[in-house]
């Protein structure tokens, strides 16, 4: 399960925050709340936590630290930090007292507009992630995978470029390797190689990744160094300036 991350109302109504790109996962924002429900839900399995009990329909837990109180939602594929606030001063758990005391105005009114009424006391299902918060998190996908590969890529070449062999790593669609061969005293040639089916757009980033080579130096190949390339593969090649080949190796 993922970290713990705040729904987009409560990251703007309640903790008064600005939505940060794309590229900044919610579950990195840098907030007391925030980062005390990261470590209290993190590596969740049997641990204990205090339950809202105030609140029936949905299962949320306390979250506190200094002033700051929040409640959590534990869902696939990560826990939700969905309300937020402060306590007043000489009053412990105000801020769960005007929770529930929302939720059952919440309860109250989606009585009044549903033919079938909630059984339960209190209605939380507002405050709950919803599409926005769920494509939020596929578009985070995106920008996470890149940064693994940011990581990965340069530690295959590095790999390469001390035994001239393909390095490679899988992941759940296809397959990446990269090969690179020294051709002259001051000359690396690198091989990328994709197995299995992806999107151009993922094939650009990936060649961009790739260290100490020209962005528009790239040309698809019909083999790898050692081989032919099988009916699934697709390979590129270029040239590797040797300083950022010599860094490499250096690190």
């Amino acid at each position: 399960m993922d970290h713990t991350r705040p729904t987009l109302r409560c990251l703007k109504e309640d903790l008064r925050l600005p939505v940060p790109p794309v590229t900044t996962p919610l579950d990195e924002i840098d907030h007391p709340v925030l980062n005390k429900a990261q470590e209290q839900f993190a590596g969740d399995a049997g641990r204990q936590h205090e339950r809202i009990r105030a609140v029936d329909d949905q299962v949320l837990f306390k979250v506190k630290v200094q002033r700051w109180r929040g409640a959590v939602w534990r869902s696939e594929p990560c826990p939700w930090l969905v309300a937020a606030g402060t306590r007043e001063d000489g009053s412990a758990d105000d801020f769960y007292a005007a929770l529930a005391h929302d939720a059952k105005a919440s309860r109250s009114a989606y009585n009044a507009q549903h033919s079938r009424p909630l059984t339960t006391q209190t209605y939380v299902g507002n405050l709950l992630p919803d599409r926005d918060d769920h494509l939020r998190y596929r578009l985070e996908e995106g920008a996470r995978f890149v940064r693994r590969l940011e990581s990965v890529i340069p530690g295959l070449a590095r790999a390469s470029l001390i035994d001239g062999a393909e390095h490679t790593v899988a992941y759940d669609t296809f397959t990446l390797g990269v090969q690179i061969r020294a051709q002259e005293e001051h000359e690396a040639y690198v091989a990328v190689r994709i197995t299995g089916s992806v999107p151009g757009d993922l094939v650009r980033i990936v060649l961009d990744i790739v260290p100490g080579c020209e962005r528009g130096g790239w040309f698809p190949e019909s083999r790898l160094p050692d081989r032919d390339l099988l009916p699934a593969e697709q390979a590129w090649s270029n040239l590797m300036d040797p300083a950022t080949a010599g860094k490499l190796l250096a690190d």
